[in-house]
């Protein structure tokens, strides 16, 4: 996929940019608090239907302004041919509004199918430090991406889910209920065993990947962990188990939507024993074997972007990953303060745009 019009009005410092990005290296290069990442959660937003620094009624919107909108073209391979493709949101932190291709969307979700986009930011170690909501909207970005039945089980099961949910916090326990846990527990298991599957797909890319990027963690593996002992109890029969105990907390306490996957590495006793410069690398190992997989499934390489590369990792891994991305024909977005040092050394050709006073200008 390569972007080739970005369009942005009234995100954050920005009251309308346009760049038209080259289909490699492009680098954003500003001082700091300029808009440099602004850029880069446009690109998020229109791939996630969220920014990575919160929801979008959290700042992101320009400040007296009704909503933001973001538009993007793109191309991408179809067959002997290039599909031009355009996509847009006008999100106002309640409500949004999209189309795609010319027509308007009814879900966020299929703004979100279209175009492929891997974020590397600050925060990115959390999917290894954090909680496991990260761990699994990560898991089903990818599954999102390249299992075409995934969407209608997710979908059912956040209904059942919902419902069940509201049936406990007014104690039901009639044959709605039964009717619920039914739905739940038909929908979840297939939903699991995607999800199983997706991590096993992951785990040699990653393992790979790891050895290449940190080797001194030493081997590396993903566990799934489904929300509940599957190897035990169907799902059916863990609800069952576990339906005193939900009515009385209101919430329902095992099945997918507790679901987790972990990295384990042969010469750390465990994730938490990572350092907060090994946790990025993990993070960046994850990303980059989800990538692999994508483009290995669909034929399409996603777009990269990596915000402020040069403070998250040191020179050595910035060379190891743009030579990476480049042998991939990756296009690639860099924010920074400055060119990134290893550009230069590998002498890659690059589009640089000055981000400034809510202004973006190529050089």
């Amino acid at each position: 996929m390569q972007v080739t019009r970005l369009d942005i009005r009234r995100l954050r410092r920005f009251d309308d940019v346009s760049l038209e990005p080259a289909a490699g290296l492009n680098l954003l290069v500003g001082d700091n608090g300029a808009g440099k990442t602004s850029v880069i959660e446009a690109l998020h937003l229109m791939a996630y239907g969220r920014s990575f620094r919160g929801r979008v009624r959290e700042g992101l919107v320009q400040a007296g302004a009704d909503a933001l909108e973001v538009f993007v073209q793109w191309d991408e391979p179809a067959a002997d041919s290039v599909r031009h493709r355009k996509a847009g949101l006008r999100h106002s932190g309640s409500d949004w509004t999209g189309r795609l291709d010319g027509e308007a969307v009814g879900q966020i979700g299929e703004l979100c199918a279209a175009l492929a986009v891997v974020t590397f930011e600050p925060g990115s170690h959390e999917m290894i430090h954090g909680g496991n909501e990260v761990r699994r909207r990560f898991m089903d970005w990818g599954l999102f991406h390249v299992e075409h039945g995934f969407l209608r089980p997710w979908r059912r099961y956040a209904r059942a889910l919902k419902q069940r949910n509201m049936l406990l916090k007014q104690r039901v326990r009639d044959a709605q209920l039964d009717a619920w846990d039914a739905e739940l527990a038909e929908t979840g298991e297939e939903l699991t065993e995607q999800r199983r599957r997706y991590i096993e797909s992951l785990a040699p890319r990653f393992a790979g990947i790891i050895d290449e990027l940190a080797p001194a963690l030493g081997e590396a593996m993903l566990a799934y962990q489904p929300g509940w002992k599957r190897d035990e109890l169907s799902l059916a029969d863990a609800l069952l188990l576990a339906r005193d105990r939900d009515l009385t907390s209101g919430h329902t306490s095992v099945g997918p939507h507790r679901a987790d996957w972990r990295p384990a590495f042969t010469r750390i006793p465990g994730r938490d024993a990572l350092s907060r410069g090994q946790a990025k690398l993990a993070a960046l190992a994850a990303l980059l074997a989800q990538a692999d997989l994508h483009a290995a499934v669909t034929g399409q390489q996603p777009v990269f972007a990596l915000d402020d590369l040069a403070s998250e990792l040191d020179r050595h891994h910035q060379k190891r990953v743009l030579e990476r991305l480049q042998a991939r024909g990756s296009q690639v977005f860099i924010s920074g303060t400055d060119l990134p040092a290893a550009v230069a050394e590998l002498g890659l050709e690059q589009r640089v745009f000055h981000v400034e006073q809510g202004e973006i200008r190529p050089a």
